[in-house]
């Protein structure tokens, strides 16, 4: 095999990140992810705050949800004086190390939607969610964002014919909702005309997905934000918030007071904050990308539509052919840090990243053959409430707007949230107003140490049970007793 390059193996380590990335400005934020390296814009970090200050409303958080609000807040209503407080710079979290997957898979899948708030209820999430979807093309297009966007479709792709029964249900929670026209069952022959995958026996498509570069998206919206008269500050930590009738969010550079609302937008990072330490957890994900592909490789691949990309089992990840001829792969291994700890080490854990690369040359062994290489690693957390459920409220008593928890489906689901925010604060009434997410109450997690050793437990039992349906060629009766005390 050809030797990797160091940058794969520790693209974290200080002196990798002074030879290939010297930094001039404080951090070396192109050295998070490849999406932020690549995404051709200057990282330089705005300036921060400079001392209190009064606006119309001010977000926390220059990720996708606290973008998604400022856009479409402005767009509805350009007089509107909107700030946004980031800790780091525009993209720095979720946004601009995600998988670039932009589709309309909403983090509580259908059937369940349906036994919690009834049918109606979850046909109008998804139908949400796949005008978010749309609406991200639109921006694009409107706003000139070159973010690679191309709507091929999901495929979630049977590998094993255990695995049939999985794809069957995901088409059934969408028929059950008269949805069935959006999606499709392809046996073998149908996915191998648009993939091929070693031992594929079927997939699951939905037409309402695309590929994204996550980077280019969040640094394009940022300065659509700006061009629309919004103001970003960076550099800026909030440490804390209050509700009333004015509103603010406290930081380490001064008091921002909102005359009309603060919109809490930091996802993972919100556990940062005392108030909401228990309302999410961060849990980790992990990427890697090969070089680009030649012609001759891709021919044995096919995947013309570049379909976001998904698969089952021990080696099962989410998967995209990037814009500029790659493989980027994410290995379904995340990891939560004990009491909700953030920092840069989680980025990198090279056991993940090595069964990444393995796994990326089952789905595709001519990644093997051709002896391709892996040009970057990199890792980042997303949020995950302890139901699985995303809120997207507003209280007008306190002022004080929320939107978190996508459990890792965040690209179109932080849009749906801005759209749903915007609404709320305008005192729009409208259909997404009224969807489910608007009155959610969050779950609250346990404490540590109990919150540690539950989630854990539970993720590895689950890596057992996958294991387990490896060797023998099915599922369990019944969950293990980790897993049905977890979800009790």
């Amino acid at each position: 095999m050809k030797q990797e390059s160091p940058i794969t193996l520790s693209p974290y380590d200080p002196i990798t990140r002074a030879l290939h990335h010297p930094i001039t400005h404080g951090k070396d934020y192109a050295s998070y992810s490849f999406w932020l390296e690549t995404c051709g814009d200057d990282l330089t970090p705005r300036p921060p705050l400079d001392g209190s200050t009064e606006v119309d409303v001010a977000i926390l958080g220059a990720g996708f949800t606290g973008l998604w609000t400022a856009y479409h807040l402005l767009k509805r209503d350009q007089s509107l004086n909107v700030l946004v407080v980031e800790r780091e710079i525009a993209g720095f979290g979720a946004s601009g190390r995600n998988g670039g997957w932009c589709f309309s898979g909403f983090p509580v899948e259908p059937a369940v939607l349906t036994r919690r708030h009834g049918r109606d209820a979850a046909r109008a999430v998804s139908l949400a969610m796949a005008e978010s979807v749309a609406d991200v093309g639109r921006v694009c297009e409107d706003e000139g964002i070159d973010a690679h966007y191309a709507q091929g479709g999901e495929l979630e792709v049977a590998r094993a014919g255990y695995d049939l029964a999985k794809i069957e249900e995901m088409y059934e929670g969408y028929r059950a909702l008269g949805l069935e026209n959006r999606v499709a069952l392809l046996d073998a022959a149908e996915t191998a005309e648009r993939l091929r995958v070693p031992g594929a026996v079927g997939a699951f498509w939905n037409s309402d997905g695309a590929a994204i570069q996550p980077a280019r998206l969040a640094r394009g919206l940022a300065r659509a934000v700006e061009r629309r008269g919004g103001r970003i500050v960076e550099g800026t930590t909030v440490t804390d918030y209050a509700g009333g009738t004015t509103p603010r969010l406290f930081t380490d550079r001064g008091e921002v007071r909102a005359r009309r609302a603060i919109v809490l937008a930091g996802e993972a990072y919100l556990s940062r904050l005392p108030k909401l330490r228990r309302h999410v957890i961060p849990m980790t994900s992990h990427m890697v990308v090969t070089e680009p592909l030649s012609p001759d490789i891709w021919d044995q691949i096919g995947w013309e539509r570049r379909e976001v990309l998904g698969g089952f089992g021990s080696t099962g990840g989410y998967i995209q052919r990037t814009g500029d001829g790659r493989i980027a792969f994410g290995a379904y291994r995340a990891h939560y840090p004990f009491n909700s700890r953030i920092t840069d080490d989680l980025d990198c854990m090279e056991d993940i990243f090595a069964h990444a690369r393995d796994a990326a040359r089952v789905w595709f062994p001519a990644l093997q053959t051709h002896d391709v290489a892996f040009t970057h690693a990199w890792g980042g957390v997303f949020g995950t409430p302890r139901d699985r459920m995303p809120t997207m409220g507003f209280n007008p008593q306190t002022g004080v707007a929320l939107a978190f928890g996508y459990t890792g489906e965040g690209v179109a689901t932080s849009n749906l949230s801005g759209r749903v925010l915007t609404d709320l604060l305008t005192e729009t009434d409208s259909d997404l107003t009224h969807l489910p997410m608007t009155s959610h109450q969050p779950a609250i997690w346990e404490p540590e140490p109990l919150r540690s050793l539950g989630v854990n437990l539970v993720r590895r039992s689950r890596y057992k049970e996958i294991e387990q349906v490896e060797r023998t060629g099915m599922y369990p009766e019944k969950p293990s007793l980790a897993t049905r005390v977890f979800d009790r």
